[in-house]
């Protein structure tokens, strides 16, 4: 099977062409071009501001698979939107925009858990700390790189919206997308919060984790970007209906699977840290998973190793490592992989009873397997 991100997708039947095959290279090149367009809005106000913008085009063309404009392109095409033309142009440049609301989710998760990088190169408010400290600018540097960030993630969600607007998209299936796109908003700074609020609370159990995976992850990962090119495309109440257990349950699988890798990720491939989601004291489901059992099994030491480790930020490669022993010890992996081929087979059977068009079908078959499946 092809890479997430690859420029080499084998073409499916007749209809294929170009933004299919390249289909990651074609939101680049709209995002670069949308961005384009916005720094010469920037630089007219300011060439200081200009700057800060440019920093946020680096950012959000400066990696990312696409996921999020890949799902909402197939649910566009499950339900018969075409591969071509004025309007298949326009829902390209709507996905696209989904790739701003990611760029604002990123900015901001990475401010409120004070990570160092991200993709293997500074984090915004590290960058603009530099930035500060490089310029010889008065004050504290930290509190400009909080700023900094703030304002630019804002300023990213704020385009999403614009570039959605300005797509191109028929009225009538602007206030279909509208749905979808405002639930979506609303679901992942939900999320967001909930996810805060547990660890300051400190929920560790499944339930509350499997909530902020739905709401965190499975929401705008998967399930509202199916929707969106879905209901651009004018899909009836059972398809809506199918793409959305579908995405929802890919969607915590990718974001079970993302907790896996926060853990036990190669950093040359995964772009953080060994261990980061540990250090930042996340409630993941396999924390939550591994305090069940210590818990069921009476384990008092194995409690009291968790609870040290997580939101230390001085862990040291030789505790992630004790750390990743005893999650594996406890039967916390093993637990998750579980949880993860469950929902990827319900999400098949939920695909398969559809009887989504093709290609679409089957490429969101092969996505489902390439987001759940992953090694980074």
């Amino acid at each position: 099977m092809p890479p997430l991100n690859s420029t080499a997708v084998q073409a499916t039947s007749k209809d294929d062409v170009a933004v299919e095959l390249d289909f990651p290279g074609q939101v680049q090149h709209t995002l670069t071009e949308y961005l384009q367009t916005r720094r010469a809005e920037a630089t007219d106000v300011d060439p200081a501001f200009a700057a800060a913008v440019a920093e946020l085009s680096g950012f959000v063309l400066g990696g990312g698979k696409r996921i999020r404009p890949t799902f909402a392109w197939w649910g566009w095409r499950a339900v018969g939107g075409p591969a071509e033309g004025p309007t298949a142009q326009a829902m390209l440049r709507a996905a696209s925009a989904l790739e701003l609301l990611q760029a604002c989710a990123l900015v901001h998760d990475d401010l409120i858990d004070e990570s160092d990088t991200r993709r293997g190169n500074p984090t915004m408010h590290r960058k603009f700390e530099q930035i500060h400290r490089e310029s010889g600018f008065s004050g504290d540097a930290t509190q400009f790189g909080l700023a900094a960030a703030v304002l630019l993630g804002d300023l990213a969600l704020s385009w999403a919206d614009d570039m959605l607007h300005s797509a191109g998209i028929a009225p009538e299936a602007l206030a279909r997308a509208l749905r979808p796109w405002r639930a979506m908003r609303t679901e992942v700074l939900a999320g967001q919060y909930l996810d805060v609020l547990g660890q300051f609370r400190g929920d560790e159990t499944p339930q509350a984790a499997l909530q902020i995976c739905q709401f965190k992850a499975a929401s705008y990962t998967v399930q509202r970007p199916l929707e969106l090119g879905a209901e651009i495309a004018g899909a009836g109440p059972d398809a809506l209906q199918a793409l959305r257990r579908f995405g929802s349950d890919i969607g915590v699988a990718f974001q079970l699977r993302d907790d896996l890798l926060g853990v036990f990720g190669d950093p040359e491939v995964t772009g953080k840290p060994a261990g980061d989601d540990l250090r930042e004291g996340k409630r993941t489901v396999l924390i939550a998973e591994a305090v069940a059992a210590a818990r069921g099994q009476a384990d008092q030491p194995a409690l009291d190793l968790l609870r040290d480790v997580l939101g230390d930020p001085e862990l040291d490669a030789d505790r992630v490592e004790q750390a990743r022993q005893l999650l594996t010890r406890l039967g916390a992996v093993e637990a998750v992989e579980k949880r993860i081929s469950d929902l990827t087979g319900s999400a098949m059977l939920a695909l398969h009873a559809a009887r989504l068009a093709e290609p679409a079908a089957s490429r969101l078959a092969e996505l489902a397997i390439a987001v759940t499946d992953r090694n980074h």
